[in-house]
């Protein structure tokens, strides 16, 4: 019903930057809260970044200062600027949103999802 697809991941050395993109589609009253998010040792994944629709942003300490979260509401489109970008920046990375579905003929009500994308691979390495 709701799809989240992600872009842009890929090779790039230490030092370079990458910038992904996640756009959401499908049958969509609203859109909250969207992020990033990344495999980690202790938990099934770690918030990388996230940004409200009214364009509030919050990222992990180790992200700080390298990557920036942006969106646009009207695309339903939320992008990760990625600069200065490390080894330990590997991983696979999930875009995520919660979203607000419509009500249907079968279902009166709007609901609350939460959607994930299926994964994008960053591999930084010289």
């Amino acid at each position: 019903q709701v799809q989240l697809v992600e872009s842009g991941g890929g090779l790039v050395q230490p030092g370079g930057s990458l910038r992904l993109s996640c756009a959401a589609s499908g049958s969509i009253f609203s859109i909250n809260v969207m992020g990033w998010y990344r495999p980690a040792p202790a938990q099934q994944r770690e918030l990388v970044a996230t940004i409200t629709s009214g364009h509030s942003t919050n990222y992990a300490d180790s992200v700080k200062g390298r990557f920036t979260v942006s969106r646009d509401n009207a695309k339903n489109t939320v992008y990760l600027q990625m600069n200065s970008l490390k080894p330990e920046d590997t991983a696979v990375y999930y875009c995520n949103a919660g979203v607000v579905v419509p009500p249907t003929i079968g279902d009166l009500r709007y609901r609350s999802l939460e959607v994930w994308g299926q994964g994008t691979l960053i591999t930084v390495s010289s």
